[in-house]
């Protein structure tokens, strides 16, 4: 059996995963560390931390990406309700204890903010409004933080 870092520990044969505690709120019928499993692109897969759970930072900050969001849209993510209640509930990333672990904070928040709307995540699909987001972006950038 191979291991992969020091802080793997081996499953025996027979050994299952533990349940999930019955605390653990549901998104869509399903635990958010099911859902991440389940729907996020293997390309952008977060790493597996803390005894097997993704480290969803990853993905939030993925978010940021206009070309991601349109991949997301054109594999019809946004059609999916248990991944529109996995958005949802990611906003807590936009509180401060939060957003400090963000390495692009405006982006990041913005798009995770407009795909709360449903207009957005069919817009999103358009190259023009994909473009239109990188342009933006673009633009913000070289202009510098607004005072």
């Amino acid at each position: 059996m191979a291991t992969g870092s020091p802080q793997d520990i081996a499953m025996t044969e027979g050994q299952t995963q533990p349940p999930m505690p019955p605390e653990e709120p549901k998104y869509g019928g399903f635990t958010r560390f099911e859902i991440e499993l389940e729907v996020i692109p293997p390309p952008l897969y977060p790493r597996i931390l803390d005894g097997g759970h993704p480290n969803s930072s990853q993905f939030v900050q993925s978010l940021a990406s206009p070309q991601y969001l349109n991949y997301l849209a054109s594999q019809k993510y946004f059609e999916n309700p248990a991944f529109i209640a996995y958005l949802s509930y990611l906003q807590y990333w936009s509180h401060p204890p939060y957003t400090k672990y963000l390495t692009y904070p405006g982006p990041t928040l913005k798009n995770l903010e407009l795909l709360q709307q449903e207009r957005f995540r069919a817009d999103i699909l358009s190259p023009d409004k994909m473009n239109e987001l990188v342009e933006e972006g673009t633009k913000s950038g070289m202009e510098g933080p607004r005072s």
